[in-house]
């Protein structure tokens, strides 16, 4: 099957969804704005994050080589006291499969880092990051929400990465021109006692970029 077979377009324009993460490389393509990697998670890792204590999520905020993303992610955990246990060696593993996906994708030097537990209207305005390229993955709560806009107001239409679904965003920084339109957001979830537990990866290029 061809790539481009193996692929299908969202609804909101310029928006790919790939199956596989290999897939994914249509995202460098031209006119591709973002792309998202449609899996499941698995029910019993699903069930465990969902129902830990929210003081003991991991969170953090680094920049770092790659191949440094198990060791840091193993100590926010520590920080955290995050359990010691399969899904925790999960979530560990997926955060470092994840990166190592995006870095072969972005050919990224080092990678800004972060995993933050939500409980607010953190982002809640639609937006286009000033980066080059970042990837998010929600792994507890509400995904990412995002849509297309075209005279410069919010969306007409709001769609919702689904929980777990990584998805790549391009930024103002991204050297395609004109910008494809598409904005995101954090869903708002104030007032809710809902807690997200997002993690966002951004490539840069030194390890002084700003945190």
């Amino acid at each position: 099957m061809t790539l481009a077979r193996a692929l299908v377009r969202n609804a909101a324009v310029g928006v790919a969804v790939a199956d596989k993460p290999e897939d994914l490389k249509t995202f460098l393509q031209p006119g591709c704005a973002a792309a998202i990697w449609r899996r499941q998670p698995e029910p019993t890792f699903q069930k465990w994050i969902d129902t830990l204590d929210p003081s003991l999520l991991p969170k953090g905020r680094i920049v770092l080589r790659p191949d440094a993303v198990p060791s840091a992610v193993t100590a926010l955990c520590d920080v955290a006291e995050t359990p010691d246990c399969d899904e925790r060696d999960q979530l560990v593993g997926d955060v470092s499969a994840i990166a190592e996906i995006f870095t072969g994708l972005m050919k990224a030097p080092y990678l800004r880092l972060r995993l933050q537990a939500v409980t607010t209207n953190a982002c809640r305005k639609f937006h286009i990051d000033a980066i080059t390229a970042r990837l998010v993955c929600t792994y507890r709560g509400q995904g990412t929400q995002y849509g297309i806009s075209t005279d410069g107001q919010d969306p007409a239409r709001v769609f919702s990465v689904a929980k777990g679904a990584p998805i790549l965003l391009r930024g103002t920084l991204w050297p395609e021109k004109p910008a494809s339109g598409l904005l995101h957001r954090s869903p708002p979830i104030e007032g809710t006692g809902e807690t997200r537990l997002v993690l966002v990866l951004d490539a840069v290029d030194s390890p002084e970029d700003d945190i």
